[in-house]
């Protein structure tokens, strides 16, 4: 009994010996997990490779987007607009400018208007959202696609007139320092003058680089004098005198300018036209996302040129150009200005400036002092600089040639819209 007690025990140690030799279970593996769905800017679905919002099963990206947007950003009082039922693309801070320059190359149907909103003070008005705004082409309201309030960098030719009498010459060249203090280094600028034709002085450069200030300088002109023709006395051989010497070998007595019964005056050659439009072909060249900027310092006279005013208006308004101003001499008298705007048939024009900044959307100041000048190259510049972008897709057929009508509204009271009228579709916007 014993021997087999002990046999018995022994194989119990070796059967646990065994036992505890045996390695452990492996455990089973993690189950695959699912990949979490791809979501838009706004919440939308993605579906891969049909893009956003394209699944009929997702929730409409209108809602998504209501239940997304803080309760700050709620309507006003007036209602909810049922109109703009889905927000506007609306890229983050800083962005704006070059998700800008996307847009108007992928989608030749966009249109991009530049905003300026003053209160009646005439101080510029900050903090709108798309929301306030109401844009229509051809009396036809469109959705706005696309806001940002980032500023943009300007590309801005600086139109001179040195045809200026003297005096109102003396202050504008003295005035011409400050232009590059309005600038900043993301700017570039190109100067043009002109007199009796148009003169490019540089191309575009840096804003802050030495070159613009030393070619402001050679810019400056003595301006012109004011000379009385004279058909009678000593001087009747030649009507009219400068510094002792004929100005115009042609003018002799009895002939263009008159004899001691009648008197013709010269007319008087301010071709306003041709350079604007020479400043325009230097900006058609600059690239989409920058602001272009067509700055004159000038009276707003207007004759002589080969251009005409339609066909240059029509160039602007192509080419996305904003015409900006500063007027000066008798344009900047008060109540005499606003005369000047009228034209009399068969005259010269008193104040063509005017109506290019009109139909561009840009802005004109009226300055007669040597501080209010050089004060209105900053103010002027900021404004072109902060503006509201709107964009939109329009229904009308792109490529046609046609002049669209724009109107841009604002749903608040006591404020002034400052925006393009109208513009022609480019070609340019479908490479």
């Amino acid at each position: 009994m014993a021997l087999a007690a002990l046999v018995t025990l022994g194989l119990n140690l070796c059967a646990a010996g065994l036992a505890q030799q045996q390695p452990s279970p492996v455990p089973d593996a993690p189950a695959p997990q699912s990949a979490p769905p791809l979501t838009g800017v706004d919440g939308s679905p993605i579906t891969p490779g049909k893009g956003e919002a394209n699944d009929p099963t997702a929730p409409s990206s209108s809602s998504t987007s209501q239940q997304a947007t803080p309760s700050s950003q709620a309507p006003s009082s007036q209602g909810k607009d049922e109109f703009q039922a889905k927000p506007p693309e609306m890229p983050a801070t800083g962005e704006g400018a070059e998700r800008d320059a996307t847009l108007i190359r992928l989608n030749v149907n966009f249109v991009e208007v530049p905003v300026t909103v003053k209160d009646s003070k005439g101080k510029l008005v900050p903090g709108l959202t798309y929301r306030d705004f109401r844009i229509f082409e051809n009396d036809t309201r469109e959705p706005i696609s696309y806001f940002t309030v980032d500023p943009f960098p300007l590309s801005i030719a600086f139109v001179i007139d040195q045809s200026l009498t003297s005096d109102v010459m003396a202050k504008v060249d003295n005035s011409l320092d400050a232009i590059q203090g309005a600038l900043t280094p993301y700017d570039e600028a190109a100067v043009f003058s002109y007199s009796n034709g148009a003169q490019e002085r540089t191309g575009f450069t840096g804003a802050q680089s030495n070159r613009l200030p030393a070619v402001l300088a050679l810019t400056k002109s003595s301006g012109t004098e004011m000379l009385v023709p004279i058909n009678d006395g000593p001087f009747a051989s030649c009507n009219i005198r400068e510094n002792g010497n004929c100005v115009d070998p042609n003018l002799q007595a009895g002939r263009s300018a008159g004899n001691g019964t009648f008197i013709t005056i010269p007319k008087e050659i301010h071709t306003l036209n041709d350079a604007i439009l020479a400043a325009a072909k230097e900006l058609s060249t600059r690239p989409i996302g920058r602001r272009r900027i067509i700055y004159v310092i000038s009276d707003g006279k207007e004759y002589g040129s080969k251009a005409t005013y339609k066909e240059v208006v029509r160039y602007l308004q192509t080419n996305k150009i904003a015409v900006y101003g500063t007027a000066v001499g008798t344009s900047a008298l008060w109540g005499e200005g606003y005369v000047s705007r009228l034209h009399l048939p068969f005259t010269m024009y008193d104040n063509r400036l005017a109506g290019y900044v009109i139909q561009t959307g840009g802005t004109l100041d009226s300055e007669r002092n040597l501080n209010g000048i050089e004060k209105s190259y900053q103010a002027i510049a900021e404004e072109a600089r902060n503006q509201y972008t709107l964009g939109y897709y329009t229904h009308e057929p792109f490529i046609d040639g046609k002049y669209r009508k724009i109107d841009v509204r604002v749903d608040r009271p006591g404020l002034e819209v400052i925006a393009k009228p109208g513009y022609y579709p480019s070609g340019q916007d479908a490479r």
